[in-house]
């Protein structure tokens, strides 16, 4: 099944100049929304995962997904202040501004082997900053996990060598 034909174009969002893949035409076929699932934990085949981050927002509806397939808790990781208990933070920088995320400190024991979970991998700050929490806390990343990359953002640079995984390239 070709699922970039659910993946739609929206120009000038967030912010002009912006070029938006928006994954609501997917999240809303239930087919595709399976083979997508299907094709994101056939690169986690054979790996123990004890946890998988969902990073704030569209990475919590795969990230969930591939959690409850694997037997693993579930982590958000969200922006400043949406978190109610104590927080580990890390800034990033992506290509339309700055921010910053957040995790509960307790979230990650060390040792545990986690699978994070976005929907774009762009020019790779968040999944950056993600990385370095889940370091921080002593967590093993087995491995970046995307809906799609934007491959000529070059992205997977900031990555280092963990192991990334993409569904669909553009």
């Amino acid at each position: 099944m070709p699922l970039k034909q659910y993946i739609r174009d929206i120009q000038d969002f967030p912010k002009p100049g912006i070029g938006f893949k928006d994954i609501t035409p997917l999240l809303i076929n239930p087919v595709a929304r399976k083979v997508t699932l299907t094709i994101l934990l056939s690169s986690l085949r054979g790996q123990k995962v004890d946890k998988v981050i969902g990073v704030e927002s569209r990475g919590f509806f795969f990230g969930m997904l591939l959690a409850e397939e694997l037997n693993a808790g579930f982590i958000p990781v969200r922006k400043p202040n949406k978190l109610p208990y104590q927080t580990i933070s890390a800034s990033y920088d992506l290509e339309y501004g700055s921010d910053s995320l957040e995790m509960h400190i307790d979230a990650i024991q060390k040792g545990d082997r986690v699978v994070i979970h976005d929907d774009v991998l762009a020019t790779g700050g968040t999944a950056k900053a993600v990385c370095e929490l889940v370091e921080q806390l002593g967590g093993e990343i087995v491995q970046v996990n995307f809906l799609m990359e934007l491959s000529f953002l070059n992205g997977r640079e900031k990555l280092g060598n963990h192991p990334i995984f993409a569904a669909m390239k553009y």
